[in-house]
């Protein structure tokens, strides 16, 4: 987390904190030394609500691809056999 607003802070200067920190993406809000909230735009807040996948700027294609979750089933060796079976169709 390198985006980090403490309770305290947000307490001292309100408001501005929050909108600085959401010029360098998602604010993490702690609270006595542990994560307590994600505060994210609007326009992040709807992408992640209806699903929309936007890479983030200044992120290449590679970056975003590792950094989405892994949520196939299939070994290596099954996408291997299946490869396979298609070159010989």
């Amino acid at each position: 987390m390198s985006n980090i607003l403490t309770v305290a802070e947000i307490k001292r200067r309100g408001m501005a904190a929050i909108e600085e920190g959401l010029r360098r993406g998602p604010v993490h809000i702690v609270k006595r030394n542990r994560p307590a909230a994600v505060v994210l735009t609007e326009d992040e807040y709807q992408r992640l609500a209806h699903g929309r996948v936007v890479a983030p700027v200044g992120m290449t294609a590679m970056q975003w691809l590792l950094s989405q979750p892994t949520s196939g089933t299939r070994s290596k060796a099954q996408i291997d056999a299946d490869l396979k079976a298609e070159r010989n169709w």
